[in-house]
């Protein structure tokens, strides 16, 4: 397969933001449409959480490997093919007939679904290390506009059914594919890839990684409860339909957005980034231990307020800390292990969450309020990161 003329760098890294966009636009259009298309099928919240579990085991097999696979073949190839990989998948979700198909075609889904880790290392590829939060910041506003776009066009599509947007999800991903194929080029290759002893696991040895990995699985852990059960938890509560629900994520991914793609920049220039994750984690655990407590939609909107803030503040911070970490020839590989620890707690969360949602609604927030607690207080032995450092190297700086 031949690489397309557009160079890489920064214009690679603009056409890299556009297909991740158009990848999260996809995935933020089943977002708020999932949960209905389960009830459908008579899902309760115990197994709404074990589908979304499921997606997140395929996932958790998955990142590495393409991690790994694109520290070997390129970033572009790994992309194109989980950019054609989700668009079946999501083919599949639109015309589930059963449950037990909808639980085969997530599993597929989240098999493809594990390239932020191979877009982060594209990022680390082109990017100096004291400003490479700036463009992981980058990188998280993709979300943000992915999740404002894609929830917003999915509860346009509710009059047409459940299913619709699933496919026009797919559509959507088939067009990303021809874009990326057509317009994304390889960044600069490093030196071959030295593989690490043990692979996944061998990279772990080292303490700081395993240390910023395993802040990442306590946040991703508390993040997917609210991610899993927000739509039950409107439909019970607030008897709110898909609709209201998507147009509500969408606000809240503009209110991350706007920091990720902005104020990210000047947060970054003034804190280092475990300050950054630590604020933002505390804000995050404001904001979920407030949500069940509200008896109005009005008043529901300050806990979620401090919630999209807090994530957009601390995630980018982590990606920037992982990515620091890694030498250039394993950034795959150390992005992949850390991709997959929030697959890890993807896989334990929504379960969990399910289950302690049929116990009593407020439970899986408080909960989740609790673990972000405890990623503030261990946050303080990460590394200071190296935003604010002077430096022009491509290489990562050496962490203490």
């Amino acid at each position: 397969m031949s690489a397309p003329a557009a160079a890489p760098g920064r214009r690679g890294l603009a056409v890299l933001f556009s297909v991740v966009i158009v990848d999260l636009v996809g995935f933020g259009i089943v977002m708020p449409a999932l949960p209905f298309w389960a009830r459908e099928f008579g899902a309760d919240a115990t197994t709404l959480g074990l589908l979304m579990s499921a997606y997140a085991v395929a996932q958790f097999v998955c990142a590495p490997l393409w991690g790994r696979l694109s520290d070997r073949v390129g970033r572009r190839p790994v992309l194109l093919g989980t950019i054609a990989g989700t668009a079946v998948a999501l083919l599949a979700v639109g015309l589930a007939p059963s449950l037990a198909w909808l639980f085969a075609a997530r599993l597929a889904a989240g098999a493809f679904a594990a390239n932020v880790s191979v877009a982060s290392a594209y990022i680390s590829d082109v990017t100096a290390p004291a400003e490479r939060t700036r463009w992981m910041g980058m990188l998280g506003a993709s979300f943000g506009v992915g999740f404002v776009l894609g929830p917003a066009i999915g509860g346009l599509l509710q009059p047409f059914g459940h299913a619709v947007p699933m496919l026009v999800a797919a559509g959507l991903s088939a067009v990303n594919w021809v874009f990326a194929f057509v317009r994304l080029g390889e960044p600069e290759r490093h030196a071959a890839a030295a593989a690490a002893p043990g692979g996944r696991l061998g990279v772990l040895r080292d303490p700081v990684v395993r240390r910023i990995t395993l802040a990442n699985l306590v946040f991703s852990l508390a993040v997917t409860q609210l991610e899993t059960l927000f739509a039950y938890f409107m439909m019970d509560r607030f008897a709110w339909d898909m609709r209201r629900v998507g147009f509500l994520l969408a606000a809240m991914a503009v209110v991350m957005g706007g920091i990720q793609g902005g104020g990210m920049k000047a947060l970054s220039a003034r804190l280092p980034e475990r300050s950054l994750v630590v604020g933002g984690v505390l804000l995050l655990a404001v904001g979920f231990g407030g949500v069940p407590l509200p008896g109005s939609v009005a008043l529901l909107m300050l806990p979620l307020l401090f919630a999209a803030v807090g994530r957009a503040i601390a995630q980018p911070a982590l990606l920037s800390l992982a990515s620091q970490a890694a030498l250039p020839e394993q950034r795959g590989l150390v992005m992949g292990a850390f991709q997959s620890s929030a697959s890890l707690a993807r896989i334990v969360g929504p379960a969990l969450g399910g289950l302690l949602y049929d116990v009593s609604r407020p439970a899986p927030f408080f909960v989740a309020s609790g673990l972000l607690l405890l990623v503030a207080v261990g946050a303080r032995a990460l590394p200071r990161g190296a935003a604010a450092a002077e430096s022009a190297s491509a290489a990562p700086v050496p962490l203490p």
